[in-house]
């Protein structure tokens, strides 16, 4: 499930959108991966958890550089969810490609090659 908050102009905008497995499988899909093994006709489909975290990924490499709260408010779009959202800021505390400094209000992650 995907929910989306906002707003357009001043109309309030909560849109829940729901996937299943081949749709999250697609929307991976559509993110470029760099580091996907050479064998991935082979590989099991994504799972959802991995589907979104390939998205969370790519938001970020396609920023190249976003604030904590700036990134936490996309990956909470994403999934619908706080907890959600800062579950994959911790994941991507830990990933390789991110690097994380201390900016003058808050974490600012970086995508590094």
């Amino acid at each position: 499930m995907v929910r989306i908050r906002g707003t357009i102009g001043e109309w309030p905008v909560d849109l829940t959108v729901e996937l299943d497995e081949a749709d999250w499988v697609k929307l991976g899909a559509q993110v470029p991966v760099a580091d996907a093994p050479a064998s991935s006709s082979s590989a099991r489909p994504a799972s959802q958890d991995d589907a979104l975290w390939e998205t969370t990924k790519g938001l970020l490499r396609a920023a190249g550089q976003m604030t904590g709260p700036e990134l936490l408010g996309q990956l909470e779009a994403l999934t619908g969810s706080t907890g959600a959202g800062k579950r994959l800021l911790v994941r991507l505390r830990h990933c390789a490609q991110v690097k994380v400094v201390s900016g003058a209000d808050s974490p600012v992650y970086s995508w590094i090659e």
